[in-house]
C-alpha cells in the first residue's frame, strides 16, 4: 500500500523530530546489562519470597473448578458492569488501611487515576495550582477540567526560600505569593469566604530530580492562607510509594500528614514491582469519582493476576520484609552520592559537563546533570550499565542530565563500576577539549 498524504506528514512531523535529536523509539532492555534505569527501587519484581507468594495466590484462585466472580484470568468488563469483585474491594480497603486513610479507589495505572481525578472533582470557578514540575497525567487531567489552573516555582512555597533542585530560576511564584494574589484578585471574595475551592497539586518524589516535596510547609502554607477549609492538596506519591515512611507508606506517612491531605495517588509500577494505582480519599470522594472519572468508568477493570500482584507485594511491605530492602537501597544512595561527589572533587569538570547535586539525594533517583546526556550515556551503556539520557523538552532546556536509578538489588561493586565508567567518561572529555 503506498504512503498516504497523511502518512507523508507524520513522517515529515517525525523527520523534524529526529534532525532535532527528540525522537523517541522503543527498545529492549539488554538482559546482560546491569539495570539503573527501571523505576523498581525495591527489585520486588524479581524478589524470590514476592515471586513465589504470587504464584501461590494465583494458583489458589485460578485452578478452582468453581472459581469466584473476580478469580479468573480477565476481569470480562468495567467494574460498573461486570468487572468488579470483593477481592478488588477487600484490596482497596487493605491498601488505605496501610496508608492511614478513609477510602481508596483502584486505577489501571497512575495516568488513569491523575487524569480521571483531575478532570472531573474540580468544578467551574475552582482553581488548580500546581508545582511547574508536576507530572504529564497530572497535566491532561487538568485540561480536561473546567477549573483554571496556575503553576508556582517547583518545591517554593516561600519567596525567602529556594527550590530544592538545581534547576534554575523559575519565572514562576512561590506558593504562598500564588495564594495571595488570589485571595487578593478578582475571586478574593469567594476565595477568602471558602466558595472558590482551591486545589494544590504536588509529588512526594519529583521523578526526574529525585527531590522530595517540602510538604509539610505546603501544608503548613494552605491551611495559613484559606483558613476557611477550602484548600485541597493532592499529593501524587508516585515514586515515594514503597521507600519513603514506615514500611513504604509515603511521603504523607513519614510526616505524620495523611489526616491533613485530601487525596493521595499511589501507583504500584515503581517500587511495588506491578501495576495499577490508587487514589486514597474519603468515602464522598470515592463514590464521587465512581460516578464521574471517566477513566474509571470507560475502562476493563484490572484482571486478577493484576490485582494479586498488589495485593502480594502489599503483604510484604506490611510484613516488614521489605525493611532491610528499603535499608539496604538507601545504604547505595549515600555510597554512590560519595563516589560521584569525590569524581567531582578530584577532577573538577565544568558545571556545564558534569555536576551532581551538592546534597546527598532524598531518593534513589541522581540525576548526572551534563550538556553532554547522550555521550555519558551511551559511554555508560558500551560498558555495560542501562541508563537514559533525558534532555529538553522532558526536562526544561539546559538542564539535561543522565538519569540513574538505583535499586536495593544492585551491589555495591555495580555501583562502583557505573562510578568508574562515569569518572572515565569526564577525564576523556576534558582532555579531548584540551
Amino acid at each position: 500500500m503506498p504512503p498516504t498524504n497523511l502518512d507523508k506528514t507524520l513522517s515529515s512531523i517525525l523527520a523534524s523530530r529526529l534532525s532535532q535529536g527528540r525522537l523517541r523509539r522503543l527498545t529492549i532492555p539488554s538482559a546482560t546489562s546491569i539495570d539503573f534505569s527501571s523505576n523498581s527501587y525495591l527489585s520486588l519484581s524479581s524478589h524470590p519470597a514476592v515471586k513465589a507468594a504470587y504464584i501461590s495466590l494465583l494458583t489458589s484462585h485460578l485452578q478452582s473448578d468453581s472459581p469466584q466472580p473476580g478469580h479468573t484470568l480477565g476481569s470480562g468488563g468495567s467494574r460498573l458492569l461486570d468487572g468488579n469483585s470483593a477481592f478488588a474491594e477487600d484490596l482497596e480497603r487493605q491498601i488505605a488501611d496501610f496508608h492511614g486513610a478513609e477510602a481508596g479507589l483502584l486505577f489501571n495505572s497512575g495516568f488513569e487515576a491523575n487524569t480521571g481525578l483531575f478532570a472531573c472533582v474540580p468544578q467551574k470557578g475552582d482553581v488548580i495550582v500546581y508545582d511547574e514540575l508536576i507530572h504529564a497525567s497530572v497535566h491532561d487531567g487538568m485540561r480536561l477540567s473546567r477549573a483554571q489552573r496556575i503553576p508556582f516555582a517547583h518545591n517554593k512555597v516561600y519567596d525567602a526560600a529556594s527550590s530544592a533542585s538545581e534547576h534554575g530560576e523559575s519565572k514562576y511564584p512561590s506558593l504562598d505569593a500564588l495564594l495571595q494574589s488570589l485571595t487578593n484578585g478578582p475571586q478574593g471574595g469567594d476565595v477568602k469566604s471558602g466558595k472558590t475551592n482551591i486545589f494544590i497539586a504536588v509529588e512526594g518524589i519529583y521523578s526526574m530530580d529525585g527531590d522530595a516535596a517540602p510538604l509539610r510547609q505546603i501544608v503548613d502554607c494552605v491551611e495559613k492562607k484559606l483558613p476557611q477549609g477550602n484548600g485541597y492538596i493532592i499529593v501524587d506519591e508516585a515514586h515515594s510509594t514503597g521507600i519513603l515512611g514506615p514500611q513504604g507508606r509515603g511521603l504523607a506517612c513519614q510526616l505524620g500528614l495523611q489526616d491533613r491531605i485530601w487525596a493521595r495517588v499511589h501507583t504500584f509500577g515503581k517500587a511495588m514491582g506491578c501495576s495499577g494505582a490508587i487514589v486514597l480519599c474519603s468515602s464522598p470522594a470515592r463514590n464521587y469519582l465512581i460516578n464521574y472519572a471517566r477513566s474509571f468508568i470507560y475502562t476493563t477493570a484490572m484482571s486478577f493476576p493484576s490485582l494479586a500482584s498488589i495485593h502480594t507485594t502489599y503483604n510484604f511491605l506490611a510484613s516488614g520484609r521489605a525493611d532491610p530492602l528499603i535499608k539496604q537501597l538507601y545504604s547505595l544512595i549515600h555510597h554512590m552520592h560519595s563516589l560521584l561527589a569525590d569524581v567531582i572533587r578530584r577532577r573538577n569538570p565544568s558545571p556545564e559537563l558534569f555536576r551532581v547535586n551538592p546534597e546527598v539525594p532524598q531518593s534513589p533517583i541522581l540525576p548526572l546533570f551534563t550538556n553532554r546526556a547522550r555521550s555519558l550515556a551511551q559511554h555508560c551503556q558500551e560498558r555495560g550499565f542501562t541508563v537514559r539520557p533525558i534532555v529538553a523538552p522532558t526536562v526544561p532546556m539546559g538542564q539535561d542530565r543522565v538519569r540513574v536509578c538505583l535499586h536495593a538489588g544492585n551491589r555495591v561493586e555495580e555501583v562502583e563500576g557505573l562510578c568508574r565508567a562515569v569518572e572515565e567518561w569526564v577525564v576523556d572529555t576534558v582532555k579531548s577539549k584540551l
